[in-house]
């Protein structure tokens, strides 16, 4: 037995191709070695990289493409070749979770208008209520004024009533009066020279007041015509009152109920329209206005237009229908003190129509005024 297993051994040690190597193993050609003659060169920076064997040109890398963003799949998103994005959110419905990771913007919740900050509103996230002035136009009651009681926290209701209508009175509930006499002039004339007068006074409130006024004219040596007229005054405005009262001829008998309007219009015209009705059943009318042009602090030039009119004739008074008559003046004044001022203009007067012929004997004209313009 121990011959046999000695004759296996020798043959299979002959098949071998090689002392030590394996049948069927192919071992590469030794290398001749190196003489002194074929020793390389010093490699250079380009020469110093080391070539890609040639198995490793035939064996490419094996790399996963990167697939875009747009399609990640689940599969390359877990393998962390690529991140998934997320489905960005709307507006109206982003979720705390896209809100973290920056996919969408939470909206702010708008607050209600009564509520809307000052902070809101400069974002653009609300609109504040309107308020005021920004109001719209309506005839709803106004707002309850602000009662502030502090003092009476200290003094008492009681002790504060007094104190208040006090001020009440002193701003807005006082009675004031004036006495105005706008005219008071002298008029030289070819015969006989003649006046003018023209003025009113009042005592009231800013609402409520009661108006005298007086007007007329007259030759020297002769009788005046003029009228006073009592009225009830009620503000309709902050620049126009509603008037009403009675009208009395100076030196007749006749009466007139009167209804009127003045006021302060637009560029500081001083305007009066006054309609009256006579006892007799006779319409009249007027229309007269006046303008101040400061030309200094004290030196006023003040134009003046007056219209009568009547609905018909009324030859006892020398009154024809239609235009009666006009007086157009110019006076220029000079304010020593604001309640005392001279003056001196021209003022020019006819009639018309009819009552120009019932007044031939007194069809006025152009005169010289000399007069003087106070209140107090």
């Amino acid at each position: 037995m121990s011959a046999a297993l000695a004759i296996a051994l020798a043959v299979q040690m002959q098949k071998m191709d090689h002392p030590g190597h394996m049948p069927g193993m192919t071992m590469p050609a030794a290398k001749p070695a190196a003489t002194a003659q074929a020793r390389p060169k010093p490699a250079t920076r380009a020469t110093a990289r080391p070539k890609p064997s040639a198995s490793a040109k035939r064996r490419p890398k094996r790399a996963v493409p990167s697939p875009a963003v747009a399609a990640c799949s689940p599969e390359h998103a877990a393998i962390g070749h690529c991140e998934a994005p997320m489905p960005p959110a709307s507006a109206d419905a982003c979720p705390p979770e896209h809100a973290a990771m920056g996919h969408c913007t939470p909206p702010v919740a708008p607050p209600p208008a009564a509520a809307c900050s000052p902070e809101h509103a400069a974002m653009g996230h609300c609109k504040p209520a309107p308020a005021g002035t920004a109001l719209p136009a309506g005839d709803g009651p106004a707002p309850a004024p602000p009662s502030p009681t502090y003092a009476d926290r200290i003094w008492g209701a009681a002790a504060m009533a007094p104190a208040r209508a006090q001020l009440r009175r002193e701003h807005g509930g006082a009675t004031f009066s004036q006495v105005m006499l706008n005219i008071a002039e002298w008029q030289p004339r070819r015969g006989a020279d003649g006046y003018r007068w023209d003025g009113e006074a009042w005592f009231g409130g800013d609402i409520d007041r009661l108006v005298v006024k007086s007007e007329g004219d007259g030759r020297f040596g002769a009788r005046a015509s003029g009228e006073v007229q009592a009225l009830y005054s009620r503000a309709v405005g902050p620049y126009f009152n509603l008037q009403g009262g009675v009208r009395q001829e100076i030196g007749t008998d006749r009466r007139y109920a009167v209804a009127g309007i003045e006021g302060l219009a637009p560029y500081w015209f001083d305007v009066e329209a006054t309609a009256f009705l006579s006892d007799r059943g006779d319409v009249l009318a007027r229309v007269e206005g006046y303008y101040d042009q400061r030309i200094t602090q004290r030196l006023i030039v003040q134009p003046r237009a007056e219209l009568n009119l009547s609905a018909q004739d009324v030859p006892r008074d020398r009154i024809g229908a239609g235009l009666v008559d006009a007086e157009l003046g110019v006076r220029l004044r000079y304010e020593l003190r604001r309640e005392f001022a001279p003056y001196i203009g021209v003022s020019w007067e006819r009639a018309f129509g009819e009552t120009r012929r019932l007044r031939a004997r007194d069809d006025g004209g152009l005169a010289l005024a000399v007069g003087l313009r106070g209140w107090f």
